[in-house]
């Protein structure tokens, strides 16, 4: 849900990344082997202490990725991709995508473009989990085409689609 990726993502890219969304991409997406579990705390490595106070309630938990997967006939798990026409089939009510000015937020309720939140958002802006209430710090995005992202397995969201806590 936005009202707790948005922060997360948005912090992780602030401290963690140092405001390299292509460091941040190849964490959350290209060095994964099939999607995410859970992102957790360690995201917000290098963030102050009284934001991420603001953001966990002071709660600690790993990030954790969905390698330990059984597939049903024995082979090994392969990459889940999350597109317009597979999000709903995976149970993902929203996407994220990661654009050099800021991230996209997608309601799959509503396919197309989302809102595009600046990186430079402040993490502690409080975000419904309904887009019409979020304050005016939002722009709309033309949609385009978009490459099939990592999906977060079981989990509602991801990374360019972040894992649910």
């Amino acid at each position: 849900m936005p009202s707790h990726h948005l922060p997360l993502l948005l912090a992780a890219y602030q401290y963690r990344f140092g405001r390299d969304v292509e460091a941040m991409a190849q964490h959350l997406i290209d060095d994964i082997a099939v999607g995410w579990d859970e992102l957790g705390t360690d995201l917000l490595d290098d963030a102050p202490p009284t934001l991420v106070a603001a953001l966990t309630g002071g709660e600690h938990w790993p990030s954790r990725t969905l390698d330990h997967l059984i597939t049903p006939d024995g082979s090994p798990p392969v990459r889940m991709t999350v597109t317009d026409t597979t999000a709903g089939d995976l149970g993902m009510p929203w996407g994220y995508v990661l654009h050099p000015q800021g991230i996209e937020v997608i309601s799959m309720a509503h396919t197309g473009a989302g809102p595009l939140v600046a990186w430079d958002t402040d993490p502690s802006t409080p975000f419904s989990d309904h887009p019409a209430h979020w304050p005016a710090i939002t722009t709309r995005r033309t949609p385009t085409t978009r490459t099939p992202l990592p999906a977060a397995g079981a989990a509602p969201t991801g990374p360019r689609t972040a894992a649910r806590r």
